[in-house]
């Protein structure tokens, strides 16, 4: 009776369980397959997917990141280049000095491939050499005295010596702009002012002596310009004002200089005045009154 009430089961429900399962499955691993597999058509879903994202893939090095090991690796000299790289200012004019003392040649060559000296760095060369002399003065109550002049002698030599020998430099047929000539005179001017002075009158020479050569130097420079344009840079940049300053500063050892200048600026020369008319009780009394009157005529001519 019971197994007549439970019918048994038909075979292909059997079968229907057997592979639904198996079906999913193999379904689902095919479609995980091809979402990983490589595809030349879907190059942006692989690009996209999760796994690959946070995936890690070995670093390869690159020829250039590599180290290269040296082998042998021993001292040599530095190059010319990189030696004169080294050198400080002072230590590379002593190289060239040294080079130009041993051929005789290089002191032309070595002239012409050299810049021409600004007025900027010639004043400052020579505030330098005034700088060391002040520098070099011992303490003591009276600058002035000869063992002051004792302990700076050497220094004072110095800039005196470059004050004889760049001064040339900037003078004519050397310099052609006169504007340039005027300007650097302007400013050793301001140097020779500021030299020292002494008790002993022989060592007050040496000033003297500048003083005078600066004088010839703007005297030769106002000359040369005069020639040129009727002398139109001397009436600009109010040369004559700081000639003048100049002059009365030297204690009028710059007359040379200052007279040339207005010998080429003649209108600064006084015009000579008429004589002033006889006073009245003068003509009065020489009978000339009236006659120095200008004559007013009326009626016809």
């Amino acid at each position: 009776m019971n197994s007549l009430a439970t019918p048994p089961i038909p075979p292909h429900f059997h079968e229907h369980t057997r592979l639904s399962p198996s079906r999913s499955m193999s379904g689902t691993a095919l479609s995980r397959k091809r979402k990983a597999s490589p595809s030349p058509d879907r190059d942006d879903e692989m690009t996209t997917s999760p796994s690959l994202s946070h995936a890690r893939l070995p670093q390869t090095l690159t020829p250039s990141s590599r180290k290269r090991v040296r082998s042998n690796l021993a001292g040599r000299p530095l190059s010319v280049d990189r030696l004169l790289e080294t050198l400080d200012k002072d230590s590379l004019r002593s190289v060239l000095k040294t080079l130009c003392d041993r051929n005789s040649g290089l002191k032309e060559e070595v002239a012409q491939l050299s810049p021409r000296p600004s007025i900027q760095s010639t004043l400052q060369v020579l505030r330098q050499y005034h700088d060391r002399l002040l520098q070099s003065f011992p303490l003591g109550p009276n600058p002035r005295s000869d063992y002051a002049y004792d302990r700076v002698r050497p220094q004072w030599h110095d800039l005196l010596e470059a004050l004889t020998d760049f001064t040339p430099h900037f003078l004519p047929p050397n310099e052609q702009q006169s504007s340039v000539s005027l300007d650097y005179l302007h400013g050793v001017t301001n140097i020779v002012h500021d030299l020292p002075e002494w008790d002993n009158p022989a060592y007050n020479l040496a000033k003297q002596n500048a003083y005078e050569e600066i004088s010839r130097a703007w005297a030769a420079v106002i000359k040369e310009a005069s020639k040129r344009g009727g002398g139109i840079q001397l009436q600009y940049n109010g040369w004559e004002e700081k000639l003048r300053a100049h002059n009365d500063k030297s204690g009028g050892r710059l007359r040379e200089a200052y007279e040339a200048l207005v010998d080429a600026l003649g209108w600064l020369r006084p015009a000579p005045q008429p004589t002033a008319q006889q006073s009245i009780r003068q003509q009065l009394i020489s009978n000339t009154y009236a006659t120095e009157q200008p004559v007013i005529r009326t009626g016809n001519w």
